[in-house]
């Protein structure tokens, strides 16, 4: 996995601690997965004046930091098994160990909701979780079934790289109810491979591809970095091409972010070669939404893209700021409107299961001050990430209408560059001239303009600095 991702290592993202505010109205609007049969639960129904923090997470995310060998771009919590690991090591110790702990973590969790919806989502991350036996995956769900419950169309994915999986490997864990893989490539030039120290080759992925599509997995996606030591634009292209035609049914495209603590960290300065300057990072940003948009992969957040349908809902929890569980080594939660970082060294991470087991961590527990500008922060970060926007309306009623004002204004500059578009409550285009009667009148922007999303690919590149803008404009 790489840092740009939305995932739930969010202590990377976000500070320790974040507090409720009102989000009814906000919450109400989002979209919601339909029903689901519960299994060993009962189903708690929201209602509107329920803000979302409050909710019960129905979403869990699963760390297993098992990988071959740490890659040069990574700084992760993971534990290098060596490079002789392969998919038939069953029986080592330092793997079993951990799933024994990381059960106990599940166990001695105290949820402490009256109801509690069953698990819609569950994501293994990592690490490589495909290197975990598939008797070991099966003692973590079960233990999830038994103590949150598990809907019985579950999305459940698995992040798997190439050699650490074969179809016999595959086919069990998609008989314990896997149904989404992401494999994680990376690149398909082996030189490219090698550079960032990648346990696998070339071969190696076109073999993983074939595996998947003969064990009939009906939603995988494909990961890919781009900017690169000495990647070139023809690399690029080559490997988005490669990508369409392996067919998955979702793309994750992730710019190379360089870490302090990571081996490309003590050889490289970003932006200087061999690494590429802004310019050439650009251009590989709009190549992968241009060849993948007319390869019919919608572009529906910074570094996603998907086929009609397959859009990964777990990664939607976050995006839309709603509650999640999290277990693991280096893994962080969100439930109540706080945020919860496990620790990152393994000893650590032991002694807080400990403290755990021993009523002595208290994952319920609310904050006693309430930051709602910190909130609201969070909201149009997450927000402006998607291809969905910012929902002013439901933002309006939770934060003031005098916020939304000062949003539509600071972003008319961009609107007229084509780096921000404006939506009305229809979604359709607010044009320059329209808008430039709106702005007028400070009843009229707030009553006519429904929605506010970065334009693709020139709004997402200039994210940061748009954001930064709303942060302005929030918190001056």
């Amino acid at each position: 996995m790489l840092k740009s991702t939305i995932a739930p290592m969010l202590s990377t993202l976000y500070p320790q601690k974040l507090f409720p505010v009102q989000l009814a109205s906000f919450c109400s609007a989002l979209p919601r997965s339909p029903p689901t049969v519960r299994q060993n639960a009962s189903t708690n129904i929201p209602t509107l004046e329920t803000p979302c923090y409050k909710l019960p997470p129905a979403s869990a995310y699963v760390h297993l930091p098992f990988c071959r060998k740490r890659c040069h771009y990574c700084d992760f919590p993971i534990l290098a098994l060596g490079s002789s690991s392969t998919e038939t090591a069953d029986d080592d110790p330092r793997i079993s160990n951990y799933i024994n702990l990381l059960i106990r973590e599940m166990e001695a969790t105290q949820t402490n909701f009256n109801q509690h919806p069953p698990l819609e989502t569950v994501f293994f991350g990592g690490g490589t979780p495909s290197l975990v036996p598939p008797r070991l995956v099966a003692k973590v769900l079960d233990t999830l079934r038994s103590k949150f419950g598990l809907c019985l169309d579950a999305e459940i994915s698995m992040e798997m790289d190439p050699g650490t999986f074969d179809a016999k490997k595959l086919k069990e864990l998609m008989g314990l109810g896997v149904n989404r893989v992401s494999l994680g490539v990376q690149a398909f030039q082996e030189e490219l491979l090698k550079a960032c120290g990648r346990a696998h080759g070339i071969d190696e992925v076109h073999e993983a591809i074939e595996i998947i599509n003969s064990c009939g997995v009906g939603n995988w996606s494909l990961d890919l970095i781009s900017s690169l030591p000495h990647q070139t634009q023809e690399m690029w292209e080559e490997s988005l091409k490669l990508t369409v035609e392996a067919n998955p049914n979702h793309v994750s495209v992730y710019d190379l972010q360089v870490e302090k603590d990571t081996k490309f960290g003590s050889l490289y300065i970003p932006g200087e070669f061999p690494l590429p300057n802004d310019t050439q990072s650009a251009k590989f940003y709009r190549m992968a939404s241009k060849k993948l948009s007319e390869a019919n992969y919608g572009h529906y957040e910074v570094s996603s893209y998907s086929k009609s349908g397959f859009e990964c809902k777990h990664n939607y929890t976050y995006w839309i700021n709603k509650p999640f569980y999290a277990f693991g080594l280096g893994s962080a939660s969100y439930i109540n409107g706080t945020r919860y970082s496990r620790p990152k060294k393994l000893k650590d991470y032991t002694d807080y299961v400990k403290n755990l087991e021993g009523g002595l961590v208290d994952l319920s527990q609310e904050g006693d001050d309430v930051d709602e500008w910190e909130m609201a922060m969070d909201i149009v970060m997450l927000s402006l990430r998607t291809s969905k926007g910012l929902n002013l309306k439901s933002f309006g009623d939770d934060f003031g209408s005098e916020v939304v004002v000062e949003l539509c204004k600071v972003y008319e500059p961009y609107m007229r560059s084509g780096h921000v578009v404006f939506l009305d409550d229809e979604r359709r285009e607010i044009k320059e001239d329209e808008f430039s009667s709106l702005v007028l009148d400070d009843e009229k922007l707030e009553n006519e303009i429904g929605f506010i999303r970065l334009s693709d690919p020139d709004g997402f590149l200039l994210s940061n600095e748009l954001i930064s803008l709303a942060f302005g404009v929030i918190d001056p």
